[in-house]
């Protein structure tokens, strides 16, 4: 086997200086226990854009080929797994960090990251939701287990023109939550609201400085993608026993927080990781996304691009400048 296949390139060619491109691969084997896929999507993450641009946190080692999400067609399989010809989705794990990521035409990962493509999910439609859609709809799913209800008042989703956020916002607005999404882009309020935001408020009204304890209750659930002193003030804010799933940190890894809302409000912290879930976990979520989670007029929520006009969405990605999320047609 020689397989020739264009993959998006980054070099480190000086200590500190990154150099992006495409250029020609070759694969010769397939190893033991592990899948080659003909990618057909992929999608462009916060963390691809990390890796693109030389974070050492993400990616140790350069050259690399970032693109932690992929959906495509096995090419050849060394599993008893899968079978040549079957459609599978690959997120998360290491792929497109220190794996070859899906910025490329063909992959080579371990059978064991991948399932199998769910009958009413197209391939393209899950690269659309991709790791965000994944990460929000797991969000949302262990918010409903620690019974968030819809009764029980607004859900709060910060980060809301991002992925993640996007995705929240629709999948919460079509279970029947009365969602209000936060935003510091004033011109993005018709896009939340057609998304199926109630309310959409700025980042200046989470924005409170005052060291004390505890703020008016208001929120029955909170989903946060942003972390720092956003998310403090949201859980500051919760209800009496409300729900705040935890799921990024765009603004800060910091939490300036005292333990009151917990001890005094019986706030629950959720963490959600959709890197290293179980497989199981996966199909339960893929298999929703694909029947009665399917979030209608899904064209509202991406644009779609090619591999040669990736590399400027690489920058704005990491400037905030990306609403929704960007597919990459590798057709």
């Amino acid at each position: 086997m020689n397989i020739a296949y264009r993959a998006f390139w980054v070099e480190e060619s000086e200590p500190g200086q990154f150099n992006r491109s495409i250029t020609q691969k070759t694969l010769n084997e397939v190893p033991d226990d592990h899948i080659l896929v003909r990618v057909a999507y992929s999608s462009l993450n916060y963390k691809d854009a990390l890796s693109a641009t030389g974070n050492k946190g993400v990616t140790r080692h350069y050259p690399h080929t970032p693109g932690v999400d992929a959906s495509g067609t096995i090419a050849e399989s060394r599993s008893e797994s899968f079978q040549k010809g079957d459609e599978v989705i690959v997120t998360g794990f290491d792929l497109g960090m220190n794996t070859p990521g899906a910025f490329s035409e063909y992959i080579c990962v371990p059978a064991s990251w991948a399932i199998s493509r769910p009958e009413n999910l197209p391939l393209k439609v899950s690269m659309i939701y991709g790791t965000a859609g994944l990460t929000a709809a797991l969000c949302v799913q262990k918010m409903i287990h620690h019974d968030l209800e819809s009764k029980k008042g607004e859900v709060l989703v910060t980060g809301a023109t991002g992925g993640v956020g996007s995705v929240a916002v629709g999948l919460l607005a079509k279970l029947g939550f009365d969602v209000v999404a936060v935003t510091g882009k004033t011109d993005q309020v018709e896009y939340l609201k057609q998304l199926g935001a109630k309310d959409v408020i700025g980042r200046s009204e989470l924005d409170d400085s005052s060291s004390k304890p505890l703020l008016k209750s208001r929120w029955a659930g909170v989903l946060d993608t942003v972390g720092g002193s956003i998310l403090a003030n949201a859980i500051k804010s919760t209800q009496y026993g409300g729900i705040v799933a935890a799921c990024g940190n765009a603004a800060s890894q910091d939490l300036p927080l005292t333990v009151f809302p917990f001890i005094l409000r019986g706030v629950s912290l959720l963490g959600i990781d959709s890197v290293n879930c179980s497989l199981m976990d996966r199909m339960i979520i893929w298999e929703h996304l694909a029947n009665e989670w399917a979030l209608p007029d899904l064209e509202k929520l991406y644009t779609e691009i090619t591999l040669e006009q990736l590399n400027p969405f690489i920058d704005k990605i990491l400037k905030g400048e990306i609403t929704g999320r960007v597919l990459i047609n590798m057709n």
